[in-house]
């Protein structure tokens, strides 16, 4: 009787997992900018417990983190406008050269290869065409109503509307000592984690910057900002920036020992920031094995794309501290950890 039911829960299993993965996809437009506003709320709890301390009313502390969460995007806005000014600002010279360069590389492509490409209009313009136009639009309103969704739920999140401790209490973690464990933890390596992958992203953005800078590699400011956000994509995020500057930087830079220097200063900014300072200022609470990084990568950027991708680590981790709480899932949380 008991291994009847043992395997009837493991069948069930089987089919409810997928079912789960299927509505994750299918209802991204409401589980990205939940989960992003859940992240982006444990960052501020902290600060909401501070100000609560000092009877600072709820309802003016929510506009204070709102403030501080608008003058970041605003920050980032100002940085965008001005590297667009610096493109913009460009004579044509580097796209002229790009052009030549690019044209080389496909004649060399296929010779070398037999690779065909269509020879009936610019390479460069081909970027400019109005499917393409239709698409960033399209894009763009995507992108804001998912800022616009994430700013509602990270209110409902600061004003306690959703509670992630009752959240846990009423479903995964039925004992209350056992919840209020269990999301202190949650809270203090996700904020960790949070933290430190801003300040390694910030630091890596402005090592890039200064390295298109140093060796007079055009758009320093883009770059940066481009490495700054990419950073945040475990891992993928690091050889993306170094491969994509790499091939910008080849347009720019003639193919000798500066172009080589170059690119050895940007893989070594991505290895000293992403590879040594990162897993120090981390700690043994994110030891997840490379395996499972790359399978929650995989898994959760087929599910929800790019936005999945940034919080695959994130996720994995809550996952991985829910599982700690029970004896019989230990072992997997202790196969995610790599102990």
């Amino acid at each position: 009787m008991l291994d009847q039911r043992r395997t009837t829960n493991l069948l069930l299993l089987i089919i409810v997992i997928p079912l789960v993965f299927y509505l994750l996809k299918i209802l991204s437009f409401i589980f990205i900018p939940l989960i992003f506003s859940m992240f982006i709320a444990l960052l501020f709890l902290p600060l909401m417990r501070w100000l609560g301390k000092r009877k600072v009313p709820k309802w003016i502390s929510i506009v204070v983190v709102i403030l501080l969460i608008f003058i970041g995007l605003k920050v980032g806005a100002e940085l965008i406008k001005l590297s667009s000014k610096q493109i913009m600002a460009s004579n044509t010279e580097f796209f002229d050269k790009a052009e030549v360069k690019l044209a080389d590389a496909k004649l060399y492509l296929e010779e070398t290869f037999g690779i065909v490409f269509q020879n009936d209009k610019n390479m460069i313009s081909g970027f400019f065409e109005k499917d393409n136009i239709g698409t960033t639009f399209d894009f763009l309103r995507k992108f804001l109503t998912m800022i616009l969704m994430t700013a509602f739920f990270v209110v409902l999140w600061l004003a306690e509307s959703i509670n992630v401790h009752n959240v846990l209490n009423n479903t995964i973690l039925k004992q209350k000592h056992a919840s209020v464990k269990a999301f202190m933890k949650i809270e203090k390596d996700l904020i960790t984690f949070i933290k430190v992958k801003f300040f390694v992203s910030l630091l890596t953005g402005i090592g890039t910057g200064l390295a298109c800078l140093f060796f007079d590699v055009s758009f320093p400011i883009f770059w940066g900002l481009f490495a700054f956000v990419i950073n945040f994509v475990q891992m993928v995020g690091s050889f993306i920036s170094v491969i994509l500057l790499s091939i910008f930087a080849f347009v720019e830079l003639d193919p000798t020992s500066t172009l080589f220097f170059f690119i050895v200063s940007i893989t070594g900014v991505q290895v000293l920031f992403g590879a040594i300072l990162e897993p120090i200022f981390m700690g043994k609470s994110f030891s997840i094995n490379i395996i499972t990084v790359l399978v929650m990568l995989m898994l959760w950027g087929y599910i929800w794309g790019i936005p999945g991708l940034i919080m695959a680590i994130p996720i994995t981790v809550f996952i991985k501290i829910i599982l700690e709480q029970f004896p019989n899932t230990k072992k997997i949380a202790n196969i995610l950890s790599g102990s």
